[in-house]
């Protein structure tokens, strides 16, 4: 059996799994790990296989380290690429650009276009390249295949895309609506049709991917229409540390007024804004847990958070005309039942109906919960980001 290795390289980590691109949505993967706390002295490694948990910490100095060490143990547990058939590596990148819309096989050129667009990413895409060159210094004779996080969204339409600023240094500085989470929204997308019974072409769905990255888009088609997240994934809805979309004159005046520096603002709005910069922590969780136990900071952060979902759910059911499905997916979207309730309650009148025991019902299955005469479905899918990029490379290959 031929697998895919999936690698997500971050700035101080590596996720990577194991995967039988042919295998179905629910069924977890052979093999996950994590490397963590990369160029720190405690870093670790965690690897899940065969429903057992292998632990290694040590100093970890760099992703070449991570990746080494990862193979090494794999190896060692007889599910490494001497064991296994690795056909391909599939490798998440964060930013395309426009120079990216589908996956890409990996050459020396496509890295440096991807370098290329690490003005538009400068978080996420040297991580991503990294990760892609020493993958393929330990895996030499194997295809690597990039997989953009942007790619679904290149098909949105001008209307769309287009800020509203000057044209010409729009132009020049790639200043356009690009989309992230594409991966999922398309993955979710794709697993609607089959569910309602219709054809890709005749669905028109909302998707929510509520994480501690938040993102929504509107699927016309199987082709998208709009989405939240815009030129960064800072715009659109409120995320765990991330304030979605704001006035943009208050970067303005945090500079002038409060003397905040570019990058204080960049860290301000990325890392200590919504609900973690509203209440004081950032999971769902732990916001729960504060709203029971009385905190107004908490009920507050979860009123502005559900204030800004429902602004955009109405406004995509305008741009689509008709909806035929509403999605919610990610961590928030499939586990938190208050959330899903309180994104659509009281659309009756629009033809969305939530059955409460349906909602309550957990499960780690696609599953509905509408009411049997709820116009427009309401269905809850795991989003499986790793088997879409696997059944991409290995497509491409």
């Amino acid at each position: 059996m031929a697998y895919v290795l999936v690698i997500n390289s971050g700035s101080s980590s590596v996720k990577f799994q194991i995967v039988d691109p042919k295998a179905e949505a629910t069924r977890p993967p052979l093999v996950s790990g994590l490397v963590e706390q990369i160029g720190s002295p405690y870093g670790r490694l965690t690897i899940k296989y065969e429903g057992d948990k292998h632990f290694r910490e040590q100093c970890i100095r760099n992703h070449t380290e991570g990746l080494e060490l990862s193979i090494s143990e794999l190896n060692r547990l007889g599910c490494g690429p001497s064991e296994l058939d690795i056909s391909s590596v599939g490798h998440r990148v964060v930013h395309g650009g426009q120079v990216f819309s589908k996956p890409k096989i990996i050459n020396d050129d496509v890295v440096e276009q991807i370098r290329a667009q690490v003005p538009l990413a400068p978080l996420h895409n040297p991580a991503n390249i990294d990760g892609i060159e020493v993958a393929r210094k330990l895996l030499p004779d194997v295809p690597h295949v990039a997989v953009f996080d942007t790619g679904f969204f290149r098909q949105l339409p001008a209307s769309a895309s287009q800020y509203a600023i000057n044209a010409e240094v729009a132009e020049e500085n790639q200043v356009r609506r690009y989309g992230f989470h594409g991966t999922s929204h398309e993955f979710i997308s794709q697993q609607v049709p089959e569910l309602l019974g219709k054809p890709a072409a005749d669905v028109n769905q909302i998707i929510l991917h509520l994480g501690n990255g938040a993102s929504a888009s509107a699927v016309r088609g199987g082709n998208p229409i709009d989405t939240t997240m815009g030129l960064t994934p800072l715009a659109g809805l409120v995320m765990g540390t991330r304030c979605g979309d704001i006035d943009p004159g208050i970067i303005f005046h945090l500079h002038r007024q409060a003397g905040m520096s570019i990058d204080e603002i960049d860290t301000l709005l990325n890392k200590k804004s919504g609900i973690l910069g509203l209440s004081g922590v950032s999971d769902f969780r732990d916001l729960r847990e504060n709203i029971v136990g009385g905190d107004p900071k908490a009920a507050r952060a979860l009123d502005v958070y559900v204030t800004q979902l429902r602004r955009f759910i109405g406004a995509y059911m305008i741009a689509l005309g008709r909806v035929d499905a509403i999605t919610f997916t990610a961590g928030v979207g499939e586990n938190d039942i208050g959330v899903r309730a309180a994104a659509l309650a009281d659309l009756e009148h629009y033809g969305v109906k939530i059955d409460p025991e349906r909602n309550s019902v957990r499960g780690d299955r696609a599953r509905e919960i509408s009411t049997d005469d709820s116009t427009i479905k309401v269905l809850v899918i795991p989003t499986n980001e790793e088997l879409a990029i696997a059944q991409k490379a290995d497509a491409l290959v």
